[in-house]
């Protein structure tokens, strides 16, 4: 069966593609009507111009929705009002299909069979998912295919919503029809209909969303479907392009990969990961909360996963939660049990956590038999919108590993390591952000996540700022589709960055722009001795309010924008200033503007023996500086409470400032 029917007599070239406009038939633009049917009792009818609920504010719905189902199920109806409801062009699979060959679905089976049709089927279908966004109504056995479910799965912005309805109210609708319906015409249709319903509910069930639409009207079946898709995130694919010249094709370098987001990812591992698979050996590293709540997912995803190397076979290593496990010595326990695993340079490391396990593995990956590939699939916020994304792996460093005696050990803090110290640059083979996993995330680390948002929206996005100030709270509530906008719109900004400049090399600006906040709070983190008591995000919360009021104290950006920030940071419970900390040690002891220094001085991002920092010049505009002094730095600390050098006795926090009473601008 031809992709295109042959010109019409009298015109040249072809008739325009599906979903495109077609001035001079404006009934074929978004309806393309099967031959010969029309409306007959028993169907779903629709009163036109009745109202229906406008899309989900601050949430862009589907590129592609696809509708599967038994036949007479209301895929045609209730299409061209998702169609109209989403303002996009309704396309009838097997109209199409009909259009391309000239001859109805009934005589292509009576001619050349179910097999033949099935085949241009998916054919079809691959073409019009090209096309372009369009609301896709499927024959009853399209989804049977399992390389159409495949090639439906992979396309980006795709949503296959399953619409089911009792084997009665099928009968009803169809009995009157059945001369058009090759699998009801010459048996018994209740029982035909009965065992067709038995054999591909299974594979039905696969779809994103399930929705029952017996009785209701068409309106109501819209308004189900409407509020499936409210909790419903398609799958998304961005490309990190690294190593690309004039005259290369985008993306087409080993080194550059893709950014897959979405909901229910995990479940649909088979198909998104097995292609990125270099071997037939896969090895998951996880931690032991992770494991408890998403690993059987993911390994049920991948249940008789073929490779072209072979039937794949997973190992699985896990460590200990928190940052605490970010270490030399959980380093190298697991690449001892890693090298006993039998492994080769074929063999892929899979990260399943947050930050902490994506830094791990990936660092493992880089120095494990001098590089293996590896795929990330974040599980917190903070990873899915920021450590997952651009190649950074790592360590940290305890006083006690640099070789020095732990200064203040009781206490728990880092005198003489850092964070991330040791590492490498190592970039994934693909990220799988899958974001029906943040279902599962501690409200405080949602926040800790939001951080990051805010940080990229601060350097270089002020309309992403804007809508965190809209859609913030009901984000931090966990609004899927709210969570699922604010991982594609920070995986595309970081995407672009380190595309731009992956390993930090330019001389301004350029990737090192992602650490706004991040001097101020890796120095926080050491101090804090990497216990869980203050998280990253946290930490980079208060450090980007210090980066902003640094700024203004220097005159180089406006003070309204300062209290911006803090009020909307504040409006969510999160933490700001130092006097947001938790305490530092059992005797209260104050944090030390030294110390604070003396781990800047070693943070990675110092340049030529001076301190970088970035600042900003307003709310959007960041810039790279290594022009701040090491005294004005320290008086500024001094100034927000940390203790002063000739000050080594112990002490009680410093009381909260009256500016943080009353929702000024102190940080």
């Amino acid at each position: 069966m031809s992709p295109h029917p042959p010109p019409r007599p009298g015109r040249a070239g072809r008739p325009p593609a599906p979903g495109r406009s077609d001035k001079r038939d404006p009934a074929r633009r978004d309806s393309h009507r099967k031959t010969g049917r029309k409306p007959g009792k028993g169907q779903l009818k629709t009163a036109g111009a009745t109202p229906l609920p406008d899309p989900l504010p601050g949430v862009r719905p589907p590129r592609i929705l696809v509708l599967v189902g038994l036949m007479g199920v209301g895929k045609t109806t209730l299409g061209r009002l998702l169609a109209r409801l989403y303002n996009l062009p309704f396309i009838d699979v097997d109209a199409e299909i009909e259009r391309a060959a000239g001859c109805t679905v009934a005589e292509i089976f009576s001619r050349h069979g179910e097999a033949h049709f099935r085949a241009g089927e998916h054919r079809v279908i691959r073409r019009l998912l090209r096309s372009g966004p369009c609301v896709l109504a499927t024959g009853g056995g399209a989804w049977m295919n399992p390389r159409t479910r495949q090639v439906i799965r992979a396309t980006p912005g795709t949503c296959t919503i399953w619409l089911r309805a009792p084997l009665e109210v099928l009968l009803r609708r169809v009995l009157h029809k059945r001369a058009e319906r090759p699998l009801l015409a010459e048996a018994d249709p209740a029982e035909t209909l009965k065992k067709l319903a038995a054999a591909r509910a299974p594979f039905y069930a696969e779809a994103d969303l399930t929705i029952d639409c017996g009785d209701e009207s068409v309106e109501q079946g819209v308004t189900l479907i409407q509020q499936g898709l409210k909790n419903f995130a398609p799958l998304e694919r961005l490309t990190v392009r690294l190593g690309d010249k004039p005259g290369d094709k985008p993306g087409e370098k080993e080194s550059s990969y893709d950014i897959l987001t979405g909901s229910g990812l995990l479940e649909r591992a088979r198909d998104l990961l097995v292609p990125h698979l270099k071997g037939a050996h896969a090895v998951i590293v996880t931690d032991e909360t992770v494991a408890g709540l998403h690993l059987d997912t993911l390994l049920d995803g991948l249940k008789d996963a073929e490779t072209p190397f072979g039937k794949l076979r997973i190992d699985v290593l896990t460590l200990p939660p928190g940052e605490g496990s970010k270490t030399l010595a959980q380093y190298s326990r697991l690449m001892g049990q890693l090298l006993g695993l039998g492994i080769d340079r074929s063999t892929t490391l899979i990260a399943l956590g947050g930050g902490v396990v994506g830094d791990l593995t990936g660092f493992m990956a880089a120095t494990a038999m001098r590089g293996l590939p590896f795929i990330q699939i974040p599980t917190t916020l903070l990873a899915q919108v920021d450590s997952s994304v651009g190649g950074k792996t790592g360590v940290n460093l305890g006083s006690s590993e640099a070789g020095e005696a732990p200064e203040e050990a009781e206490d728990g803090r880092v005198a003489g390591g850092g964070k991330n110290l040791i590492g490498a640059f190592w970039q994934p083979v693909l990220v799988l952000a899958d974001t029906s996993v943040l279902a599962t995330l501690p409200k405080r680390q949602f926040k800790a996540g939001y951080a990051e948002i805010v940080k990229s929206a601060a350097i270089a996005d002020p309309d992403l700022l804007a809508w965190c100030e809209r859609h913030g709270r009901a984000l931090l509530e966990g609004t899927p589709a709210l969570l699922a906008e604010a991982v594609r719109r920070s995986c595309a900004f970081k995407a672009r960055v380190v595309s731009a400049d992956e390993r930090e090399s330019a001389s301004a600006d350029g990737r090192a722009l992602l650490n706004l906040g991040h001097t101020f709070g890796h120095a926080l983190e050491a101090e804090y001795g990497f216990d869980g008591r203050l998280l990253h995000g946290e930490a980079v919360s208060i450090g980007m309010v210090m980066a902003l009021e640094m700024s203004v104290r220097l005159g180089l950006a406006p003070p309204q924008d300062l209290q911006r920030l803090v009020d909307h940071l504040r409006s969510l419970e999160m933490p700001v200033s130092l006097h947001d900390l938790p305490p530092l040690g059992e005797r209260g002891e104050r944090l030390e503007a030294e110390k604070l220094l003396e781990h800047m001085r070693r943070d990675k991002k110092a340049r030529h023996g001076r301190l970088s920092f970035v600042l900003l010049r307003r709310l959007g505009e960041a810039f790279t500086s290594s022009e701040v002094e090491a005294g004005p730095l320290y008086e500024y600390l001094c100034s927000k409470g940390c203790a002063p050098r000739e000050e080594r006795t112990s002490h009680a926090p410093a009381a909260p400032s009256e500016a943080r009473k009353t929702g000024e601008t102190s940080a």
